[in-house]
């Protein structure tokens, strides 16, 4: 049984951000799975990318498109609902209902728009944090998650060491690096410059409806970042629409077809100051930040930690875990981390998509967990 419980609890006492900024309130969507078991000790903590959500697995009534892990959350998966509860969380800045740049500032009565703070991951993992406790979980088996969700695991193993037994990271980094900010940068750009963005002051309901040019083209050089030329090639070839024709000047291939189809979709269904928001988290992302180096950054961590990358990563390369597991080498902590590069061509979206590549891994990483 998967038990797909979908919640919303709200916090009436401020959460101090990293910035200086307080937020006086604020709401957190989450989703469970699975049973607690009558010690608590049975906590799986899953973390979503950019543009996921509380909705990891299982399908709502009346909708036919499953959580964005489906493949891996559920009975019998590699993630064992039938063994653990499951708790996946919309983090602060979300669009999918918790405390975002649309919530309403309590001391304006607006919305905060682009007065909203800037997030970091440590504000979203505090934030995660305080509802844990508030639910009565102390500590998890093991929190894992990929790209942005990776990055909040390691912020869970680094701030809150006595939370998790195990941290497993995928597809991820412990900074963000030049390549992908600038990936990020036309996306910003694009946005801010669609004069239908209006400063931040659109329409919202319109953009749902009618989507936003800016938007759709920072998610088609997304999707560039999310891909790998091999799986470009391997998807879409040359092969030109069966209804366009060839001297057209506006004929499409197939690749144009697929940039269009996921880029204007997008912004009807993810809000565009989320994306900024999020995106911008991202990009400060480095967890050696107050640190002196990245031995320094780690040195804190208790929970074994199981790192997966992807050969063919484009965005955060294989080399970013991999400088990870070395510095644990390098420390003498060798058997507290496990480091394993799948042979992918997918590119950085396989953590997504090439699940049967790597389950093996997160299903032995938690069985170990088990028996610690």
């Amino acid at each position: 049984m998967l038990s797909l419980k979908t919640e919303k609890r709200k916090f009436n006492e401020p959460l101090y951000l990293e910035s200086g900024r307080i937020l006086s309130e604020y709401e957190l969507v989450y989703e469970t799975y699975g049973e607690l078991n009558s010690d608590k000790s049975n906590v799986v903590v899953v973390c979503h990318a950019l543009t996921g959500s509380h909705h990891a697995a299982g399908v709502y009534a009346n909708d036919s498109k499953a959580g964005w892990w489906d493949g891996l959350i559920g009975e019998g998966k590699a993630v064992d609902t039938s063994k653990f509860f499951v708790i996946c969380v919309s983090i602060l800045g979300s669009c999918y209902g918790s405390t975002s740049p649309l919530s309403i500032d309590k001391s304006s009565g607006k919305q905060y728009r682009l007065k909203f703070p800037v997030l970091t991951v440590s504000d979203v993992v505090k934030a995660q944090i305080r509802l844990f406790d508030e639910i009565g979980i102390r500590k998890a088996l093991a929190v894992i998650g990929g790209s942005l969700g990776g990055m909040q695991a390691l912020c869970f193993a680094i701030e809150f060491p006595d939370f998790a037994q195990r941290v497993i990271m995928l597809a991820s980094t412990y900074q963000t690096k030049a390549w992908a900010i600038a990936f990020n940068k036309i996306a910003i750009e694009a946005i801010l410059k669609d004069p239908e963005f209006k400063n931040g002051e659109y329409d919202e309901n319109l953009i749902k409806q009618n989507g936003l040019n800016g938007l759709a083209y920072g998610r088609m050089v997304g999707h560039i970042s999310f891909l790998s030329p091999d799986s470009m090639e391997s998807k879409f070839g040359r092969n030109y629409v069966e209804t366009d024709g060839l001297y057209e000047l506006l004929g499409r291939f197939q690749i144009d077809r697929y940039m269009e189809y996921n880029g204007y979709n997008f912004p009807k269904r993810f809000d565009p100051l989320s994306y900024l928001y999020i995106i911008k988290m991202m990009n400060i992302f480095d967890c050696t930040r107050h640190y002196d180096s990245l031995k320094d950054a780690l040195l804190p961590i208790k929970a074994g930690l199981s790192l997966i990358s992807f050969k063919g990563d484009l965005l955060f390369p294989p080399e970013c875990m991999r400088e990870i597991y070395d510095t644990f080498c390098d420390m003498g902590r060798k058997s507290q981390v496990e480091y394993v590069q799948i042979d992918s061509q997918y590119g950085h979206d396989a953590f997504l998509v090439e699940i049967d590549k790597f389950e093996m891994y997160v299903k032995r990483a938690l069985k170990r967990s088990l028996k610690d």
